[in-house]
């Protein structure tokens, strides 16, 4: 132990509770090279630092201011800039968005100049800048606009609210991120339009003013009527909109909105409400009418596109699709004559990202899990003889932003031991240049160990966990565990990254003598579709079989407490944690049950009917997850907590849970987060997670 003038540096400070819940956004944050991006011709990278933006040469390594603050500040006589704004760099040209206006700016000697601005709308969202770099779109409460040389134009005009222009649909599900598709040409543009008028109205309150305001949003439940989506093109010049034709039930998602890059056709992935038969349409943007189907995917259980189409570079007729069809996320090649040319990548393993491409030697880079489900590592494979290479060669989680030319990868990796490592990888010899190793914020910090544990699910499916020890760990003690888990689709708990633990919440509880364990079961994400489809049509049973295993193994180790265990999990993880104190009651002593799903009858269209289909096809599934018929069973102690403007998780999931309580003379303890939506953020999560933790140690430790 190493003590300087009286203050000991060795590894014996706990965390409190804010740098166990907040600490790694705040204090404890590692350092990061901040809005990475290469320059356009690729010989150099761009990083904002405090006070301005940095240029670095890759030949020379050679740094220069390439714009300060005080640069900026020179071109305003009031209103000056606080902070340095996102800039987007063009070149010697660049624009930003700050304070209501769009700014756009130009080099001029050693200096730079506000070339010109124009104001936006103050209720403007969602803005969205065009390939030319001038034009842009944004929407104001339900409409879009598309600004053009100065000049504001209004492309829709719906005085009805609940018709929603230029904005995600579909809540988000099919990896939809936008609702506003720019035309390469930057002549026109796509959008979606929503209509919801048919949904039924939800109620959120606003319980922050006197009386209660309610706030009506239009939510979709399992069964009920959903919205129905159309997408529209609008012609900038003519100011005319063409809608596609697009055949089919009116409630079906359209999705993987894709230009070709001559910007004379879209092509969109229409899947019809069941998701289990999906169509690669290509339309006429200028008509609107069909072009032809490319192709059809269809499943028996259900088909999930994620993707748009990636085109080749300079192809108008080939791109790269995205698929599951074999089990895993694949790269397939498609041409607009031939039809499929070729299936890219194979093997049991997944894509999770494309990176881009080096055209002149016909290479794709992608990020995959082809190692190990635990880690991303960056790849490329060459288009014609599918010849495929690992790029980086550090264990962990990498991601991966390549230089336009594809000659230069910037790779950012964490892993267990190395909080955060960005390298410039040269993509020809693979040879590796440093440029920010991070030290580690937790150094003088008492950490747990931390071990990680493969499982067998019942049919022999390896699982990946971990578990933390107590720090000063006594072999010969007995203690308190908790399992926290989400175990739901889309998500993966368990991966090599920085800090090991995975969650500085675990590590606070090891420090106050917990074991912590935590486990991706069937259904959770980078596994494959078999993995994630074993829950298909009964949420919460294949999960809980899983997690037993983990249970099983915890009560098999001499230093934990069997009779003194706990489970935690938010959203579908507070969903799985009542489950488990209902439908396994003899298992958990304490369970803390956040934001969670009690009758899937209730949540969401999109996502429900994807994993459990309607409760009018399987009465069964939706019968055996429903909590609300169980609340007779619980013989532990649960603490429910809830969101009060939860608009994912509505708030009544968790009220009728209390009614069936009561109807049943069952006792449970329930908390409400005022002013929060599905999670509980900011510094009010401190309040929250002492909240659990006071739970836990109330009940557990006894």
């Amino acid at each position: 132990m190493l003590v300087v003038g009286g203050s000991v540096f060795a590894q014996t400070q706990k965390f409190t509770m804010a740098e166990a819940v907040n600490g790694m956004r705040t204090n404890l944050a590692v350092k990061n090279i901040s809005q990475f991006a290469w320059s356009a011709d690729g010989k150099s990278y761009i990083q904002a630092v405090k006070g301005g933006y940095l240029t670095t040469d890759l030949k020379t390594n050679k740094q220069d201011t390439l714009i300060s603050l005080t640069q900026l500040n020179r071109q305003f006589t009031s209103d000056k800039l606080k902070s340095v704004p996102a800039i987007k760099f063009t070149g010697t040209s660049g624009y930003f968005n700050t304070s209501g206006k769009m700014f756009w700016i130009e080099k001029s000697g050693n200096d730079w100049k506000v070339k010109s601005s124009v104001a936006v709308d103050q209720d403007a969202a969602n803005v969205k800048m065009f390939g030319d770099g001038q034009t842009f779109a944004f929407t104001a409460k339900n409409n879009l606009f598309v600004n053009k040389n100065g000049k504001t134009i209004a492309v829709t005009n719906d005085a009805n609210e609940n018709i929603i222009n230029g904005q995600s649909v579909h809540r988000n599900e099919f990896g939809i991120d936008t609702g506003v598709f720019p035309a390469p040409n930057s002549e026109s543009i796509a959008f979606y339009r929503m209509d919801q008028t048919m949904v039924a109205d939800y109620p959120i309150i606003d319980w922050s003013v006197t009386p209660a305001v309610n706030h009506n949003i239009k939510y979709p439940m399992a069964g009920q009527a959903s919205h129905q989506v159309t997408l529209g093109v609008f012609n900038i010049k003519t100011q005319a909109t063409t809608f596609l034709k697009i055949d089919g039930e009116k409630d079906q998602y359209l999705t993987a909105v894709t230009w070709s890059p001559d910007s004379k056709y879209i092509f969109v992935a229409v899947l019809n409400r069941g998701q289990n038969h999906m169509k690669m349409n290509q339309y006429d943007a200028a008509t609107g009418t069909l072009v032809k189907t490319l192709f059809e995917e269809t499943d028996s259980k259900y088909v999930e596109p994620q993707h748009p189409l990636t085109f080749f570079p300079n192809s108008n007729t080939d791109f790269i699709w995205q698929s599951q069809r074999t089990g895993y996320n694949h790269l397939f090649h498609y041409s607009l004559d031939k039809g499929l040319v070729a299936q890219i990548t194979k093997g049991d393993w997944l894509v999770t990202d494309i990176l881009g491409f080096n055209e002149k030697k016909k290479e794709i880079f992608f990020t995959s899990t082809k190692e190990t489900p635990l880690e991303k590592h960056l790849y490329k494979i060459n288009w014609t003889n599918f010849k495929m290479q690992r790029l980086d060669n550090a264990e962990g989680v990498h991601t991966g932003v390549l230089s336009n030319d594809g000659n230069h990868l910037y790779d950012v990796y964490s892993n267990a031991n190395s909080p955060r490592v960005a390298n410039i990888i040269n993509t020809s010899n693979l040879k590796s240049t440093n440029i920010l190793t991070s030290e580690n914020t937790l150094k003088n910090y008492q950490r747990p160990e931390i071990k990680n544990v493969e499982l067998k699910a019942d049919d022999g499916t390896p699982l990946y966990g971990k578990i933390i020890l107590p720090t000063n760990f006594d072999p010969n003690k007995k203690y308190p565990t908790i399992v926290y888990l989400y175990n739901g689709p889309h998500l993966q708990l368990i991966t090599n990254s920085f800090p090991a633990s995975g969650n500085l919440w675990y590590e606070y509880m090891a420090q106050n003598g917990y074991v912590i364990f935590t486990m991706d079961g069937r259904g959770s994400a980078n596994r494959g579709m078999k993995f994630e489809q074993a829950v298909f049509r009964n949420l919460g049973t294949t999960e809980m079989n899983d997690q037993m295993k983990g249970v099983e193994y915890l009560k098999s180790l001499p230093y934990v407490d069997g009779e003194r265990m706990g489970i935690h999990g938010w959203s579908f993880g507070g969903f799985m944690t009542t489950s488990f104190m209902l439908r396994k009651p003899d298992v958990f002593k304490v369970g803390v049950a956040g934001g969670p799903v009690i009758d899937w009858n209730m949540y969401e269209i999109m996502y429900g009917e994807r994993y459990m289909d309607t409760p009018q096809e399987n009465p069964q599934g939706y019968a055996a997850a429903n909590l609300l018929d169980k609340v007779q069973n619980l013989k532990g102690k649960l603490l429910m907590i809830h969101g009060a403007q939860d608009d994912v998780v509505v708030w009544q999931h968790s009220i009728k849970f209390i009614k069936s309580a009561v109807d049943n003379g069952v006792q449970l303890d329930y908390f409400a987060y005022p002013g929060h939506p599905h999670n509980v953020i900011g510094k009010d999560r401190v309040h929250l997670m002492q909240k659990i933790t006071d739970y836990f140690d109330q009940y557990l430790k006894k």
